[in-house]
């Protein structure tokens, strides 16, 4: 298990990343950076601008030049966005500099927590279903194999994930680097 100071969750659209992550940064004392809004802040343009100008691929240097950043720090917590670990550069620095944890989402539950959301480029489409469906066949081997720690947030509102996670982590990574949880 990585001793890092840091800790970066993954996972799919509407696993709880930011919304634990702001939680279980609290809990440690640890900054919590969001990572899509460090890219906009360093780009200068929404998450949304960016796939429209710039396309999917170009989209994804931004992510790689803003998690490299927010990874050179200690005392981190960075919620990634969903796609992040698509880029083996990414993985390799996220397994180098942190504790990495896996928050896991049914399709199911996607489609329910983001009924209403029209936000995410990729799901701008009328089959969200499918698209999500895809992205999980592509991207849940990739979460596995990098996440140490795994929780399926499917069954849980947001405080009772964070005190699952909270109790996980003081078990596996707090013992590791020391922090307190609050």
């Amino acid at each position: 298990m990585n001793p890092s100071s840091n800790l970066v969750f993954i996972g799919p659209t509407g696993a709880g990343k930011t919304s634990l992550g702001r939680r279980v940064a609290e809990r440690f004392g640890l900054h919590f950076i969001d990572l899509d809004v460090l890219i906009s802040e360093l780009s200068g343009s929404s998450i949304a601008e960016l796939f429209e100008h710039l396309g999917e691929k170009g989209f994804r240097g931004h992510e790689s030049q803003a998690l490299a950043q927010a990874l050179r720090a200690d005392g981190v917590l960075v919620a990634t966005g969903a796609g992040a670990v698509l880029s083996a550069a990414n993985r390799q620095l996220m397994a180098e500099r942190a504790f990495v944890v896996h928050l896991h989402v049914s399709v199911t539950a996607q489609l329910e927590r983001l009924s209403r959301d029209r936000t995410r480029p990729l799901l701008q489409r009328h089959d969200r279903a499918q698209v999500l469906q895809d992205m999980a066949v592509q991207r849940d081997p990739l979460y596995r194999q990098l996440g140490e720690l795994c929780l399926d947030t499917d069954q849980y509102i947001p405080a009772e994930a964070t005190a699952q996670l909270v109790l996980q982590l003081a078990a596996h990574w707090h013992q590791l680097t020391g922090p307190t949880p609050q």
